[in-house]
């Protein structure tokens, strides 16, 4: 009997370069994914399935394109078995790793990749596969009985992966995770049952067309769109990477299909040139992806420090409110036996006794106001402060002002002064608050000066009520008046000062005027050159 013959002769069509596409797909998505981080073992174990895919696809294409030789064929063929004995493993080994189980199933997945060394020295031997079978669209090689048993432990291996995806999903809550793990398990399960179908060609059914090695396109595909809209694997620009090395994949295809040597050059020449604007692209979108990152980071870590600020100062709020009312009661006690002593209750009072008691007296005055302060605080950051606005003769707050602290002026050689004013029409303003602001911009303006005349100005123009109190005092520069009204806060100008003071009150002031819907402002030309603090509230219904 005559042997039959062949023509060896390499052949390129459709169905040769369909698994070659799918083999350049896998490859490049493998090699970005690791590339991304590579030291992350899901990331690692997605390269070794690429590679794996990479081996099936590009070993089919060979195959394919010697199958007028059939020995040749069925090395190609033997090859493609090389590679595909690794996927249950790698498989098995990424569903623990994603599903964070890597502490169960050790001995399984030992047991896995031991029977997938072994059956890759099986697919060397005659008992695996052995002969061709030819079709109209390519050739496959004719499974033998170590083939029947690799089947089994193929589709019980990667079983042991959709299994563990499956649990993984019944149990989690988080929608992002859901979504990446409904991906991975379609984009494996067109793989393996899909893909899988190819195994049908090695018993002689022919499929009338390849569709089997179409997932080695579907299946990068779907986890590109996993990866780019749902972030897994931790990768983020492959949008445009991806599209980039398809854009170049299709440019070298073309090369190819060439007619003259011109033509060759000038399509090499191409495709290089895209390839470095491609880079250049791709780093261009890493860095401002980064970029982004790294702002999106700073915002989340600013949000838990504001939040972390806002509990702390809450705290403090509290802590002072507390504190407040805790030395109240003893400071009342203390006030009531000092009028006790000053009437003549324990006896006469001498001289060196009123001295005592007048410093007693101011002390006291001074915890008062800081406690009275601190109660201002609490109440107005806790929402309790009650305002009663009611129409007001605004010069008679300024005259009660001036009358009490005129004594205080006069001790350090300081003048008090009320401008002449026009007649003010009676305003809307809560008297108490209103007196309160003006006391303490008065009392400051004596604290900070050491001569001079301290005035306080009223206007009354356009419906707008406008108090402005001048001394001739220390003075402040630029960043004191951006900062007065803050809590706590006491100016650069007074430091190396002897004068009591908190930072407190201009702070009360503040929230005292933003009641009344009106401006507070700080103002100075400088060091040395006097200040003027002062307020605006419109004679509006509230």
């Amino acid at each position: 009997m005559k042997k039959k013959c062949y023509t060896k002769v390499m052949i390129i069509d459709f169905y040769t370069i369909l698994p070659f596409t799918c083999a350049l797909f896998v490859l490049l998505f493998g090699l970005y994914v690791v590339q991304k981080d590579a030291r992350s073992g899901m990331n690692q174990l997605m390269l070794g399935f690429c590679l794996s895919m990479f081996g099936w696809m590009f070993g089919t294409f060979m195959m394919f394109a010697w199958r007028t030789d059939p020995s040749a064929a069925l090395f190609w063929d033997r090859f493609v078995y090389g590679a595909v004995v690794f996927m249950p493993p790698f498989m098995h080994h990424f569903s623990l790793l994603f599903t964070k189980q890597t502490h169960r199933q050790r001995t399984l997945l030992i047991l896995n990749y031991t029977l997938a060394f072994l059956f890759l020295l099986a697919t060397r031997t005659p008992w695996f596969v052995n002969g061709v079978y030819n079709y109209w669209w390519g050739v496959h090689s004719k499974a033998q009985l170590l083939h029947h048993v690799f089947l089994g432990y193929f589709f019980l291996g990667t079983g042991l992966f959709f299994r563990n995806l499956f649990l993984f999903y019944r149990k989690t809550t988080d929608r992002l995770t859901r979504l990446q793990t409904l991906y991975s398990f379609f984009a494996f399960a067109i793989v393996i049952f899909i893909g899988g179908s190819a195994y049908l060609f090695a018993y002689g059914i022919d499929t009338k067309f390849p569709f089997s090695y179409l997932s080695g396109i579907i299946f990068p595909v779907m986890l590109f769109y996993a990866v780019s809209k749902h972030h897994l694997l931790g990768a983020k620009t492959i949008v445009t990477e991806v599209l980039i090395g398809l854009t170049e994949f299709l440019m070298v295809m073309q090369i190819f299909f060439a007619r003259t040597l011109t033509d060759i050059v000038l399509r090499v020449l191409f495709a290089v040139g895209l390839a470095i604007i491609g880079y250049l692209l791709m780093k261009s979108v890493d860095r401002e992806v980064r970029r982004r990152e790294e702002v999106t980071r700073l915002a989340r870590s600013l949000e838990q420090a504001n939040l972390r600020l806002q509990e702390l100062d809450k705290q403090k709020t509290d802590f002072l409110s507390i504190a407040a009312h805790q030395l109240r009661t003893p400071l009342s006690i203390l006030n009531g036996y000092i009028e006790l002593i000053w009437d003549g209750g324990y006896g006469r009072v001498g001289n060196k006794i009123k001295d005592v008691l007048d410093n007693m007296e101011e002390s006291s005055g001074r915890l008062v106001k800081l406690v009275d302060d601190f109660l201002n605080i609490t109440r107005i950051e806790q929402g309790r402060t009650r305002y009663d606005f009611i129409r007001e003769d605004i010069t008679k707050i300024i005259w009660s002002v001036v009358h009490e602290l005129k004594d205080r002026a006069e001790q350090k050689g300081l003048k008090l002064i009320q401008s002449d004013t026009k007649k003010i029409p009676l305003v809307r303003m809560d008297e108490e608050k209103i007196r309160h602001v003006i006391f303490n911009f008065v009392d400051n303006a004596i604290k900070y000066s050491l001569k001079g005349n301290i005035v306080v100005q009223c206007a009354f123009e356009n419906g707008v009520l406008t108090v402005r109190v001048k001394d001739h005092g220390y003075g402040f520069e630029k960043v004191d008046q951006a900062n007065f009204f803050q809590k706590f806060y006491r100016g650069n100008n007074v430091k190396g000062i002897n004068v009591n003071g908190t930072g407190l009150g201009l702070y009360v002031c503040s929230k005292f005027i933003e009641a009344h819907h009106g401006k507070i402002w700080a103002q100075s030309p400088g060091l040395g050159k006097g200040s003027e603090f002062g307020f605006s509230i419109s004679d509006s219904k509230r």
